[in-house]
């Protein structure tokens, strides 16, 4: 897996023996974010400033987010952003040893407005670029707050990814199973649409669902039953709710309730059934290795999934680690922190670096296996 080369003009520099400071930038979906991090010569780190400007309000009427609404937003916001986690750390441009940006995967005109603008700050300043995978970010996202020793196991699943990869190291990443179509987050966000809850429909479900009282009454598919294998599939059961809600004369709070719990449950049974496939592989492949499993991604903070998570790693000695909820959400201190993993191993990019819309962890895995159906958000991933 080959996370770790440079960009054509980017040139590699010697490895970094130092602490780094350096400036994260974030941009790839609605929420803007910014942040200041200092990382030490043995690892630890120092969050100095960070800020996330979210964009709820304005994607609410839609259901969902709105590329182009998105994108503006991200412009309008970034360099300012940037600027203020700057003054908080008491930090100049030219004090930071590096910016590190988001470059895909995501929403290509909101990858571009932390690119650019960390671009800008690149050449302006003399300092160095690294154009950072979010999903490297969320991968090495729980390394904020603790330390954690490869190799790991992976389930990162958010509203536009759900998949298990092997986190070697930085820049080395094996994808054991991905979505075949769309992403659990996004199975909640659909399912919170068609019931009217709001917008983000997954802290919606998960409330609407505290109040269920029979969501057994809903016979909702069991997905990929017998299918060998790490994969994931959430379309069907997308599918599945919006036909059990539309069978109802007249829906109300506790059909809403129910119906949310069913989903919720069917989700969490899914995630744990598959990533209990993903630990017993991981224990093959790394036998002497700590046992640990790392669920980064907004779905992560989802209660039901952490706890069917949980029972299934202490069925096989595993260790649940979840990143504090500000960090299993997009966040710019992730992105700061893969940029000063990799520019401490003397990985630079040019400022020819591309955004990107589809950047897979595993490059290899996924020209071998590539995810295939219809979904909007899982295959582009």
């Amino acid at each position: 897996m080959a996370l770790s080369h440079a960009f054509p003009s980017g040139q590699p520099v010697p490895p970094q023996q130092k602490a780094l400071t350096v400036l994260g930038l974030e941009s790839s979906c609605d929420d803007t974010a910014a942040a200041v991090l200092r990382r030490a010569p043995d690892g630890s780190v120092t969050v100095l400033a960070e800020r996330v400007l979210g964009q709820d309000a304005a994607h609410a009427p839609y259901g969902g987010v709105v590329p182009e609404i998105a994108a503006r937003a991200h412009a309008e916001r970034m360099d300012g952003l940037a600027a203020e986690v700057l003054a908080e750390a008491g930090l100049s441009a030219h004090e930071l040893d590096g910016v590190a940006a988001t470059a895909g995967p995501g929403l290509i005109g909101g990858v571009m407005a932390a690119l650019m603008t960390a671009k800008g700050l690149a050449l302006g300043a003399g300092i160095a670029l690294v154009a950072v995978n979010h999903l490297e970010g969320h991968a090495l996202s729980p390394r904020l707050t603790r330390k954690l020793d490869f190799p790991y196991l992976l389930l990162l699943v958010s509203g536009g990814h759900t998949q298990l990869v092997i986190v070697e190291g930085v820049g080395a990443m094996t994808r054991l199973g991905s979505t075949i179509d769309d992403a659990a987050g996004e199975a909640f966000d659909k399912t919170a649409k068609i019931m009217g809850l709001g917008f983000p429909g997954g802290p919606a479900v998960e409330r609407a669902a505290r109040a269920a009282r029979n969501p057994e009454r809903f016979d909702l598919p069991r997905m990929l039953t017998g299918k060998p294998g790490c994969d994931f599939s959430f379309a069907g059961l997308k599918t599945a709710a919006r036909r059990a809600w539309d069978a109802l004369e007249a829906p109300g709070d506790q059909d809403r309730a129910d119906l949310a719990g069913a989903v919720q449950s069917a989700i969490a049974s899914h995630l744990s059934e598959r990533t209990g496939r993903a630990m017993d592989r991981f224990i093959e492949a790394f036998p002497q290795a700590s046992r640990t499993l790392v669920a980064a991604g907004g779905v992560a903070a989802n209660q039901t999934v952490r706890a069917a998570l949980t029972e299934a790693a202490q069925a096989r000695g595993f260790e649940l680690i979840a990143p504090p909820l500000k960090y299993c959400t997009d966040n710019a201190a992730m992105i700061a922190l893969a940029g000063a993993e990799r520019l401490a191993l003397g990985l630079v990019d040019g400022l020819d670096a591309p955004a990107r819309a589809r950047w897979p962890l595993d490059a290899d895995a996924a020209a071998r296996d590539p995810a295939t159906g219809g979904g909007r958000k899982g295959p582009k991933a």
